[in-house]
């Protein structure tokens, strides 16, 4: 049913940008000031963030300036380089408690959900018994997308009534994981960051639930970010990891945009580490972050 996770080897796939085409063409007449300012805008566009995008034209201009009739294709080459040394590569985390658990926070619209049951799939092809817990009682359509996903994938689900404490249905969650001897809980959460102080509270009710039941829990906290909302996304991880601390980011919507710098503004400013990619809506469509991939999707290469 999951050989399509194979395809987690070539991720990036779907995303369009002509970064690395614009860099050419820009240098391709030499290297003035005007095409340093032209470079910072493409970066800045690109969401990499004012402060990187200064940063890393300053890095290019000296790089010019030491070479003697430099191309453009050596200019590319050396922000591919700059770029990669931004990003750290993310270590695989090998699941040692059971039931490993996994807090999955985020906005609404930001994908998260869907993320979830993404992750539950994969966990299921690699063997593992997975149970979702639908903790955003606030939306009964993320209860019932969950119930269908989670039928469509074959794994269990604690489910409440909407409206119902999110903490409570953590517990119950992990109650039964236990006895049933799960291996892996996802539990989803609100994301309403509109009443943003009731709900970071409410996350570190959940927080202190999981630890109650299984020690050491939650073991991951791993926040959905849309891409395509470029510095909102670097807002939102602000916010969220100032109040429950976060080990992972799954960055969704890369399908069909070149704004994908923001994972580089993320990594430089927060020192998180992106874990997982989702370039569309099917479970085929969840990638392992790879930076050199990345990189060389983000310039077009």
């Amino acid at each position: 049913m999951f050989g399509f996770f194979r395809k987690l080897t070539a991720p990036f796939t779907k995303m369009k940008s002509f970064l690395g085409s614009k860099i050419k063409a820009l240098f391709s007449k030499g290297t003035d000031e005007n095409a340093f300012d032209e470079l910072e805008k493409l970066f800045y566009e690109a969401d990499l963030g004012a402060k990187t995008s200064a940063e890393l034209v300053d890095k290019v201009r000296n790089f010019s300036r030491k070479e003697k009739d430099v191309s453009s294709e050596a200019i590319l080459a050396f922000v591919e380089k700059e770029l990669l040394s931004q990003l750290s590569k993310p270590t695989t985390k090998i699941p040692e408690a059971k039931p490993h658990v996994i807090l999955v926070v985020g906005v609404n619209g930001s994908g998260k959900t869907t993320s979830l049951a993404k992750l539950a799939a994969y966990y299921t092809s690699i063997g593992k018994k997975v149970l979702i817990a639908a903790g955003d009682t606030f939306r009964a359509a993320a209860i019932e997308q969950l119930e269908t996903w989670a039928q469509r994938i074959g794994v269990q689900l604690v489910k409440a009534q909407p409206k119902s404490d999110p903490s409570a249905v953590a517990f119950d969650a992990l109650e039964a994981a236990k006895s049933r001897g799960v291996d892996i809980v996802l539990i989803d959460t609100a994301g309403r960051l509109q009443t943003k102080t009731d709900l970071m509270q409410e996350l570190a009710k959940i927080q202190r639930v999981c630890q109650k039941q299984v020690p050491g829990a939650p073991h991951e906290t791993l926040l959905v970010l849309d891409a395509t909302i470029g510095q909102n996304a670097l807002d939102q991880a602000h916010t969220f990891h100032r109040f429950t601390p976060i080990t992972g980011i799954i960055l969704t919507k890369l399908d069909g945009s070149a704004k994908g710098g923001i994972v580089i503004a993320i990594q430089k400013e927060l020192h998180i580490p992106i874990l997982w990619v989702g370039e569309g809506e099917g479970f085929e469509d969840l990638s392992p972050f790879h930076p050199e991939a990345f990189v060389s999707a983000l310039l077009g290469n």
